[in-house]
């Protein structure tokens, strides 16, 4: 099933996300050193998304 023309995004183009999926907020920490291995993916802190 297809979307309805109204509902679909003019021009294809995205806006910056300001939320990021667990997976991607874990690489975040890791890369700033903030992740230690065995510590539970549940209740991450807030991670700012960088650019």
């Amino acid at each position: 099933m297809s979307k309805h023309n109204s509902l679909k995004r003019q021009g294809g183009a995205t806006g910056k996300r300001s939320v990021m999926k667990r997976f991607e907020r874990v690489k975040a920490l890791k890369q700033r050193g903030l992740w230690k291995e065995g510590t539970s993916p549940i209740g991450l802190p807030k991670t700012v998304a960088d650019s």
